[in-house]
């Protein structure tokens, strides 16, 4: 007999404004900008629409879009090396801080 699964597989899911909002309240480890990790995080976890949203929030919130980690590095310098980070790093510079 073959088990059926309860559960369907869940991909690429819709972000609310809610579900994207609580990335705002999210706690970085101990030693580590706040900032710095929300954005990061953000940027590891959503769509690049989802994450647009977001830092636009985060910005609202007067969130620092030039944080820097403990190596002195901003999610945009880390951005750069990406090869799909083009939307996220647009939508950095949009909302972002000059």
């Amino acid at each position: 007999m073959a088990l059926k699964k309860d559960k369907a597989k869940v991909i690429d899911p819709v972000w609310d404004e809610a579900r994207i909002r609580e990335f705002l309240k999210l706690q970085p480890p101990e030693g580590e900008n706040a900032d710095h990790h929300k954005l990061l995080k953000a940027y590891q976890s959503m769509r690049a629409e989802d994450f647009d949203d977001f830092v636009r929030f985060f910005v609202e919130a007067g969130g620092d879009t030039q944080a820097c980690n403990a190596a002195g590095q901003s999610v945009t310098d880390i951005l750069q090396s990406h090869r799909y980070s083009g939307p996220y790093l647009e939508s950095i510079a949009k909302h972002g801080d000059d």
